[in-house]
């Protein structure tokens, strides 16, 4: 879907960092921020919900373990990312104050951070639950690291679009925890997050293209401009909007679901129309602001009324 400029490609010197031995002046709020606690607990909600409706039983303390160990998981994935995009950081107000452009934290101390979170989420959830889990939980946090963060979004305004795979696999993951096995109703869950991304992130990448542009990341505003970007918002949003609704009429989820996924993929799609719409002065800037805000309750909200099913299934007998 997208078509634009070649790729700006990054002017950012990344060996550029301070060798010099130092003491450390970490706190425990350093390290926390190191794991990217917003995202970390969307990932978690996001692999809850394929935990909860997977089918057959799972064993609380087992299912504690999976969820845990997709929480730190995503942690790593997220303290590796911050210390190899460590000098892009740095020029970007939106990431100037993370632990490691302020100081507070080492890149050494950052990498070994991450490895070991990273090693040690793998082989618990692999020993202690199943090795399918496992093996799908080192390949989300290889993707997010290796793929996107050092492949992609130095080099390709598609960054987002590829990379989004690696936020979209945490329910395939719980899923696989759960049951062993894969099947249509966690990949379903994956092509609701992999199309919600774009929309999502390029929402924000308006508003913070001077951000991105400073940085040298080839983000979508900055290769191909603000209104392909509009345009690319708009058609990634008709996109979701239709595979959000699609299980619905397949069998695989029910009507309470199909009629919240049809009520907030309304509003999804109003909002990014009216970005699209948009696109001078302050009414852009509010416009993308309110898609971006509103996209985050899109995907919370959808996958909620899944966990709410679950819940009134497994109650339904007990009132009834």
């Amino acid at each position: 879907m997208i078509q634009g400029k070649r790729p700006v490609l990054s002017v950012v010197d990344h060996n550029a960092i301070e060798l010099s031995p130092r003491i450390s002046e970490a706190e425990v709020a350093d390290y926390v921020a190191l794991l990217k606690p917003r995202v970390m607990s969307l990932v978690v909600f996001t692999a809850l919900v394929g935990l909860m409706i997977a089918p057959g039983h799972v064993h609380p303390v087992l299912a504690f373990t999976s969820i845990l160990c997709i929480a730190v998981g995503a942690g790593a994935s997220g303290a590796l990312n911050m210390w190899y995009e460590r000098d892009i950081d740095a020029l970007m107000s939106r990431t100037a104050n993370r632990p490691i452009p302020r100081g507070r934290v080492t890149p050494p101390e950052a990498l070994a951070f991450g490895m070991t979170l990273a090693f040690f989420s793998v082989m618990t959830l692999g020993i202690l639950v199943n090795w399918l889990a496992g093996a799908l939980l080192a390949f989300t946090i290889f993707f997010y690291v290796v793929i996107y963060t050092m492949a992609l979004k130095r080099w390709t305004a598609q960054n987002i679009v590829i990379g989004g795979a690696a936020g979209a696999l945490p329910p395939v993951v719980a899923w696989a925890a759960a049951t062993g096995s894969l099947s249509v109703e966690p990949l379903l869950l994956f092509l609701i997050i992999f199309f919600w991304t774009p929309p999502h992130f390029w929402a924000l990448a308006l508003f913070r293209s001077d951000d991105y542009a400073r940085a040298g990341v080839p983000m979508l505003p900055v290769v191909a401009g603000p209104d392909a970007t509009r345009l690319q918002i708009l058609l990634y949003t008709v996109v979701l909007v239709a595979i959000a609704v699609a299980p619905w009429p397949l069998g695989y989820f029910d009507a309470v679901y199909g009629v919240a996924s049809l009520v907030l993929g309304g509003g999804m799609l109003a909002l990014a129309v009216n970005v699209y719409r948009h696109r001078q002065g302050s009414e852009a800037l509010r416009a993308t602001r309110k898609l971006f805000a509103f996209s985050i309750l899109y995907l919370f909200a959808l996958f909620a009324t899944l966990l709410i099913e679950v819940i009134a299934r497994a109650i339904a007998p007990l009132v009834w």
